[in-house]
């Protein structure tokens, strides 16, 4: 085995890590992403959960009342606990998307180096074309 078909199969299989590599990031990216859905929703909800109870006026004395204050501050706190969540959710989202995309740049970049690879092995392997004949006879001819 030469030395360019060594290069060119430890160039096959660093693009197979790199493949390995892009399919891991790309599964951390979906699960960041699912993340991100579950919690926007729930910071949805959770909102307006404590909007439908802050406008309710059914309590029939100061104590209910003080109750359902209570129950809507809480679900207040909740609800932006949960927003604080669902944006460091979508930092950590868009962090996972980046490094996706660069594991793909980096798989390609192994693939077009294995490709040019092979074309120079093709090129050696390929019999030369012996065109650099001299021409016979004169210029007028």
């Amino acid at each position: 085995m030469t030395d360019a078909h060594k290069r060119l199969a430890r160039l096959r299989r660093l693009e197979k890590v790199r493949d390995i590599a892009r399919q891991t990031a790309a599964a951390e990216a979906a699960q960041a992403e699912g993340t991100l859905a579950q919690l926007q929703a729930l910071t949805e909800r959770t909102r307006r959960l404590a909007e439908d109870y802050a406008t309710r006026r059914t309590a029939t004395d100061g104590a209910a009342l003080h109750q359902i204050g209570r129950f809507v501050s809480g679900l207040q706190t909740l609800s932006r606990t949960t927003q604080g969540d669902a944006e460091r959710a979508h930092a950590i989202a868009d962090a996972k998307q980046r490094h996706l995309a660069e594991a793909e740049r980096r798989r390609a970049a192994i693939e077009e180096r294995a490709a040019l690879q092979e074309g120079m092995i093709a090129k050696q392997a390929a019999t030369p074309v012996l065109s650099a004949r001299r021409a016979a006879g004169t210029e007028l001819e």
